[in-house]
């Protein structure tokens, strides 16, 4: 549904983001903003702050920020709407009444079902488990050497020893056959109707990552086949998007998930201590799972199993992983097979320095490629190094490679200007290295160049958020047309149409953006810093600046100026020569910090 502005900004408001964030994250306060921990990266000194008058949150650390919307969807996963009723309730402010057409509500009066009879099937194996018929779970459960306390924690049950007992349970709270056949716990067949999907198997709930009951495998009791049966997807499950164990491994404080093959990995994993292990539904790592695990966290570790389909997962998993901007590590188990094994034989300190010793994605790629090498042999020693040449061009920082080639060369053995002359070489096809250099320094040089120029941007933006009058200290000079950085020039219009209307406010100019990541850049503009004790050094650092962004915005309008704008040319001209005067002093800016 759609929420006006009105409405939005007055849930905001009634929302102090220093209360809403107390909630979560202890903070002092120091100055004129509070400090805590962050509670989306591992850290040991606060660096995560809360603005009470900019109502805005920034970590100078991970770079996480926004306003009390955006805390409220990072932290606990949820949408805009999700967001904005969930504060609204907080601060008892009454929303409209959403309006659907006809197919919209019925899709959501079927989700909302769903859920329920999901709830409700968990809640009925989890009775079952306890009873005498699932004592053969139970004790299944109890010799994988699992804790009441974990049992209870995973929602584990079991399904009766006969199908027919969770349909009879269903239809007698009120379901119909075709809310119960959407539901994906039941296999129609034509002759005796509605069978129960799952029996004699112990039951492991699905949870989505706001903890709702979405589908389940069961673990076969006996030797039937499959051993493992999952739901099939339906309406409010899709496999290639979920992940086991996720609703408690997003709230883990480590700096990376682990992500494993099946439940019982996920579980004894965190009984062991190591909250932050997920698993996916008996599917391959897919783009949708590696999208959902970027969410919380920038490094994976892969805990497959041992053998060659364990390592051919892994082989499988790391490009996925590396497209979502994740960097994969690889966890060595041998000789035990999986992370179960290996716990129960080794305990939880061992495993830790596995984890701590895990390979670097290409060492791993290039161990395992090695397999196909006999080398002894000369000539496929020779061809096992131009594989190896061919993954390395793959890296387009130069010093990335180099740091590559050293390593490699202290592995196998080989002398580190060998292995360069055999990438260059490959990586020429013609060209001179000279030639290369001098493109590679254009790039830096310009990339430094543009750096300096969106940090100059960004300091502007800060000031003018944080410091009313400089607004007067840059009229003449600083426009928003000198933001010549098409995000920063956004940001800087509603800036500056908010001084016209009398208020600077960013965390309602934050509403503006729907993006998360565009949400988290827009912060980070309001809390660009240089460390200057000295006003003197502060108000040198202020004309600096405004110099920096006057020269960067007639270079731009130079390069984008018609040759026939001649009124256009003018302007270029006159703020050439202002731009002139300031920096030979000839003028000075009346600067205030205050």
């Amino acid at each position: 549904m759609y929420y006006s502005d009105e409405i939005v900004e007055e849930v905001r408001m009634k929302n102090d983001i220093v209360d809403v964030i107390s909630d979560y994250v202890k903070l002092q306060k120091k100055g004129s903003s509070y400090f805590g921990l962050c509670p989306f990266h591992n850290e040991k000194s606060p660096s995560f702050s809360v603005s009470p008058g900019k109502q805005m949150y920034y970590c100078f650390g991970c770079g996480a920020g926004g306003n009390v919307f955006t805390f409220i969807m990072e932290y606990e996963n949820y949408t805009f709407v999700e967001a904005l009723k969930y504060l609204a309730q907080r601060a008892g402010v009454t929303l409209p009444e959403a309006e659907y057409s006809k197919e919209a509500k019925a899709a959501a009066d079927l989700r909302t079902t769903l859920l329920e009879i999901q709830k409700k099937a968990a809640a009925f194996y989890y009775y079952q488990l306890r009873q005498d018929t699932g004592k053969q779970g139970m004790a299944y459960l109890k010799g994988r050497e699992l804790s009441d306390e974990t049992i209870h924690k995973f929602g584990l049950g079991c399904s009766p020893r006969y199908s027919g007992a969770l349909y009879q349970y269903l239809k007698n709270k009120g379901y119909s056959d075709a809310h119960l056949k959407e539901s994906g716990l039941f296999n129609v067949d034509e002759r005796r109707g509605m069978q129960d999907k799952f029996w004699n198997r112990v039951m492991f709930p699905i949870m989505d990552v706001n903890n709702r009951v979405i589908g389940f495998g069961g673990r076969v009791m006996g030797d039937a086949k499959p051993k493992y049966l999952n739901s099939p997807e339906t309406k409010i499950f899709d496999k290639s998007r979920n992940l086991y164990g996720l609703n408690i491994a997003r709230t883990s404080r480590k700096p990376y998930l682990i992500v494993c093959e099946g439940y019982m990995d996920v579980i004894s994993m965190h009984q062991a201590g190591f909250t932050n292990a997920v698993a996916s539904l008996g599917t391959a790592l897919t783009s949708g799972h590696a999208s959902l695990m970027s969410r919380y966290t920038k490094e994976v570790l892969l805990t497959y199993d041992s053998d060659e389909a364990g390592q051919k997962a892994a082989l499988r998993g790391i490009p996925i992983l590396k497209a979502a901007g994740i960097r994969p590590r690889v966890v060595n188990l041998a000789p035990y097979k999986d992370p179960d094994e290996f716990i129960k034989a080794e305990g939880k300190e061992a495993f830790e320095k596995r984890l701590e010793e895990a390979s670097n994605a290409v060492l791993f790629e290039i161990k395992v490629l090695e397999k196909q090498y006999d080398l002894t042999d000369p000539e496929a020693k020779t061809q096992f190094f131009r594989e190896i040449s061919r993954k390395l061009l793959e890296f387009p920082e130069e010093l990335e490679r180099n740091n590559y080639m050293e390593s490699i060369s202290r592995i196998y053995q080989i002398k580190v200007e060998d292995l360069r002359k055999m990438v260059n070489n490959m990586a020429l096809g013609g060209t001179s290295m000279g030639t290369v250099k001098r493109a590679e320094a254009r790039a830096r040089k310009k990339e430094n160049k543009e750096d300096a120029g969106h940090t100059a941007q960004k300091l502007m933006l800060t000031w003018l958020t944080s410091y009313p009058a400089m607004f007067d200290t840059i009229a003449g000079y600083i426009t928003p047309a000198d933001f010549t950085t098409p995000l920063y020039h956004k940001v800087a219009e509603l800036v500056f149409a908010q001084h016209e209307e009398g208020e600077v406010n960013p965390a309602k100019l934050l509403n503006q953006f729907a993006d998360s990541e565009e949400q988290k850049e827009v912060t980070s503009l309001f809390h660009a810093t240089l460390h200057l004790e000295r006003k003197e050094d502060a108000r040198r650092a202020l004309l600096e600046t405004v110099c920096r962004m006057k020269r960067d915005s007639i270079a731009w309008q130079s390069d984008h100026l018609l040759p026939t704008d001649l009124e256009e040319l003018q302007k270029i001209v006159e703020a050439r020569k202002r731009l002139e005067d300031l920096e030979r002093g000839r003028v000075t800016l009346h600067i205030s910090f205050d």
